[in-house]
């Protein structure tokens, strides 16, 4: 492989996408992919069709998205290469060659990183948030700085040497660091470095003193400064003695994958809180460095750090991208995105009488259009309810202040039966869920934790109720966790029913993950690892057959990931059949649209935009006896083969057409916020044909909230 220098000075000279797979392959590569994807949310961080603040949002999202693809998916390929046991991607390119494009299509990405900051920085200034350099600073604000420096930063500060003769600090997992030229007496160049504190304090901080008079206006005008050129700028009070000829920024990414080894420990809760206290301890995976860095800085810090070069990559952009979500988080709502009252079905308001609701009907909750409170006071109400026999439920991703957990507890309180599969290992959500299953287990709440081998993705409820005809068991399904933060954000599908098979199928989905169950078949769910594949498999190849019959076969999916070679194969085998296929994928999409003779019946559009695409609905039009299935797996090898998922089929016709032509056509149509996967790996922008208008799907549900709940119209 060549040098990771020489590849990024040859692909400079190009800002376009690099797609993402050699044009002989049959499918795109996985890491190449999730780099358009990369490439899709920064244009919304350009877009000024967003609010100012949104789109340093879009920034933030862009620094948090490649931090955990280098802690996750470059982790992998790298201890595939150090093990010497390298697997070819769906690509056929090894992880090497897999690197190497990374390596150069990030080159173009960290320019476009800081093209797009220096252009933001401008308008926040413009609009009153003034984001400083050191030599922006008059001197009575720079000498109100140094004092602040003194008093509060200077004493948490550890500079630390290193050269030959001594040992390389460790340079903790996405910490901002500064890489320090000093010369001693004799005249000899010394190197240390510096660790910020930003733990400890903000990243960006105000400036004190020189306040407008005015709460208003000092909400609309401030001046920041980052910690780093705070530090960089006062560096002569921690080397007394030396000169400080320079100092340059850099940060490590490391290796976040976590072994799970049971061996002697007692329990799963135990084994994975090991493995995530040896997580900033992994192997370096990344170095970031400032352009300005010299080269021979730069290689110490690779020797050091014993990297390859094609893992270092210098950046014009501010390192640390994720910690421009404090900017976002200023309070000026004229620079964001204007707020909306989320939908409550009418029916749903009246919280004592909601099983009476749901008993009436079957409820679809697309979110974050809708509420999530109704599925909380459902809980609540379920905590309290003196017929309420049991609670189970699956947590995955939980919020810090979590209303369910507190329901779970009540209900716990109220004597019922309440039984939680807590997801130990859902990935850098580890420690909040640890904390989590330890108040639960206090309470009295029975906490599982699934499979070693396996993760428990699937998004589930089930309330047990003695009612005058008996048990009833009400379940909700989703697309989304349990998290009354993140249903204010993405987008997500909902449903709550009573129906007695999807209701006896979850039963047994939980006896299943909490004994020893093994139940491979059900009545009304699809259920990974043991039958979901297979399942959307079958019914693309029933939808081929109605076609041959009758000509009128068309798939419509929505999902998040599709990566799967044998339902790709199907779908590729469906469209050679001429099957119409309209697939919209938000993120990593390994099947190459539009190739002749493979695969031109299949249209794949992606949606970046407001909020964030999470739902997934998989569409059969099954010559008018249509099936919609909705559920929380996405077509990858992982949910199929190593997560405990669900899909289930929606029998409310009702619900049924809504899903399709108030939610997934309107997706397929939109033309504002979609782009087109082209047959090289890269993406087009939608653009109105002239016969149809602009189609903003995110903007025409937020305006037209409650229209696929039927006659409640809109607000």
């Amino acid at each position: 492989m060549g040098s990771g220098k020489q590849k990024r000075k040859k692909n400079n000279k190009s800002n376009k996408g690099n797609g993402s797979g050699s044009p002989e392959s049959t499918y795109l590569g996985r890491e190449l992919s999730a780099l358009e994807f990369h490439r899709r949310v920064l244009e919304e961080a350009f877009d000024t069709y967003h609010p100012l603040l949104e789109r340093v949002k879009f920034l933030a999202i862009c620094g948090s998205n490649l931090d955990e693809f280098f802690m996750s998916r470059i982790s992998d390929l790298c201890r595939q290469i150090w093990k010497g046991s390298p697997r070819p991607g769906i690509d056929g390119m090894n992880p090497l060659e897999t690197i190497d494009l990374v390596s150069e299509s990030l080159a173009d990405i960290c320019g476009r990183h800081g093209e797009c900051w220096a252009g933001l920085r401008s308008e926040l200034a413009t609009a009153g948030i003034r984001v400083n350099r050191w030599e922006d600073l008059d001197k009575k604000k720079a000498k109100a700085l140094r004092e602040l420096f003194d008093r509060e930063i200077f004493p948490t500060l550890t500079p630390l040497a290193f050269d030959a003769w001594q040992p390389f600090p460790l340079i903790s997992n996405l910490s901002i660091n500064l890489a320090i030229i000093l010369n001693d007496s004799a005249g000899r160049e010394r190197l240390a470095r510096v660790k910020a504190p930003t733990t400890s304090f903000p990243r960006y901080i105000r400036l004190p003193g020189g306040s407008p008079r005015t709460k208003a206006a000092e909400r609309r005008s401030m001046d920041l400064i980052p910690i780093e050129e705070l530090i960089a700028n006062n560096l002569d009070q921690l080397f007394p003695g030396l000169e400080v000829k320079a100092s340059y920024l850099f940060r490590v990414t490391r290796d976040a994958e976590i072994e799970i080894l049971l061996g002697e420990r007692p329990d799963m809760l135990a084994a994975v809180e090991e493995g995530v206290d040896t997580r900033r301890y992994g192997p370096p995976v990344r170095l970031e460095v400032e352009n300005a860095m010299p080269e021979r800085v730069q290689d110490v810090l690779t020797r050091k750090l014993e990297l390859q070069q094609y893992l270092v990559f210098p950046t014009c952009a501010p390192l640390g991208l994720v910690d421009l979500w404090q900017l976002h988080a200023i309070d000026r709502p004229d620079l964001k995105d204007v707020p909306f009252s989320q939908h409550i079905p009418t029916d749903l308001t009246t919280q004592d009488k909601l099983f009476a609701a749901l008993r009436k009907k079957d409820h679809l909750f697309f979110h974050p259009y809708d509420s999530f409170a109704p599925i909380v006071s459902w809980l609540r109400q379920a905590a309290v309810d003196p017929d309420v026999l049991a609670i189970k439920i699956t947590l995955y991703r939980i919020d810090k202040h979590s209303p369910i957990i507190d329901a779970l507890i009540e209900a716990r309180k109220h004597g019922k039966q309440v039984t939680a599969v807590v997801e130990l290992k859902a990935k850098f959500d580890e420690e909040n869920n640890i904390s989590y299953s330890r108040s639960l287990e206090h309470e009295g709440v029975h906490v599982m934790y699934g499979p070693v081998d396996l993760k428990v993705h699937a998004k589930a409820c089930l309330v047990v109720r003695r009612e005058k005809d008996g048990i009833v068991r009400y379940a909700h399904l989703s697309s989304g966790n349990y998290n009354n933060v993140t249903t204010k954000v993405y987008g997500d599908l909902g449903y709550l029913t009573c129906d007695p098979d999807i209701g006896s199928d979850v039963s047994h989905l939980f006896n299943a993950l909490t004994g020893y169950a093994d139940k491979a078949h059900y009545k009304r769910l699809l259920v990974a690892p043991n039958g979901l594949r297979s399942g959307i498999i079958e019914r693309i190849e029933q939808e081929v057959e109605r076609h041959r019959d009758h000509g009128d076969g068309y798939i419509a999916w929505k999902l998040n990931g599709l990566l799967d070679k044998e339902v790709i194969d199907a779908l590729y085998a469906a469209s050679q059949e001429g099957v119409r296929i309209d697939l919209n994928v938000r993120g990593m999409c390994a099947l190459r649209p539009g190739v002749k003779g493979l695969n031109e019946n299949i249209n794949v559009t992606s949606i970046v935009g407001r909020f964030l695409e999470h739902s997934r609905i998989y569409y059969f039009r099954n010559g008018g006896e249509s099936e919609v299935l909705l559920g929380s797996a996405d077509m990858m090898p992982r949910n199929l083969d190593r997560r405990v998922e669900l899909l289930f089929s929606v029998v409310d016709e009702r619900i049924k057409s809504a899903l399709v032509d108030d939610i997934l056509k309107t997706h397929l149509h939109d033309n504002v916020k979609a782009r087109r996967l082209l047959p090289d790996g890269s993406y087009e922008r939608m653009r109105p044909d002239g016969k149809e208008g602009p189609c903003d799907s995110q903007m025409w549900f937020v305006n037209n909230r409650g229209v696929w709940h039927g006659s409640e119209g809109t607000f």
